[in-house]
């Protein structure tokens, strides 16, 4: 039987977890994320170092985090543990992933309309302390509030 879970306190739960653990490992915690893909739960925890990632890296991280998320029991439900890199598409959740943004298309998505608009191709001009200034191909420039991103990407170019 399944159970519903707010997922925004599993991935903070699972973030606060998994911090400490990868830090251990020399690596740097990007991202949780908890989804559903084709009736699976996934929980997908997203690292990072300066150098890449490799496959032991994830392999390592993998088999730490599954035995202290069975143990404290984050997900009520059987779910799939993926460990993986950011990639190209790498997701921009924290103000220092926008400072890294800076000069690259994202995809953004606001919680609450921005001038009756939620979804954004554009270019992340500057960051604030609480916002993030855009410019889409129209050099039309966007001010969005932190609080109000509900999902941002970075865009691939080829």
């Amino acid at each position: 039987m399944s159970t519903q879970v707010n997922t925004d306190v599993l991935e903070d739960k699972a973030f606060k977890l998994a911090e400490p653990v990868a830090q251990g490992l020399g690596l740097e915690l990007v991202d949780v994320e908890y989804t559903s893909e084709d009736g699976r739960k996934i929980l997908r925890v997203t690292i990072d170092t300066p150098e890449g990632i490799t496959l032991e890296n994830c392999a390592d991280l993998s088999h730490e985090l599954s035995t202290i998320f069975d143990v404290d029991d984050i997900v009520p439900d059987h779910y799939n543990l993926e460990v993986s890199s950011p990639g190209l598409d790498r997701r921009l959740k924290k103000r220092e992933d926008f400072l890294e943004a800076v000069g690259k298309k994202i995809k953004l998505r606001t919680k609450e309309p921005v001038l009756n608009r939620r979804n954004f191709l554009v270019t992340v001009e500057t960051v604030g302390e609480s916002s993030v200034e855009l410019k889409d191909i129209d050099e039309e420039y966007w001010t969005v509030e932190f609080d109000n991103i509900d999902k941002a990407r970075l865009e691939v170019v080829l």
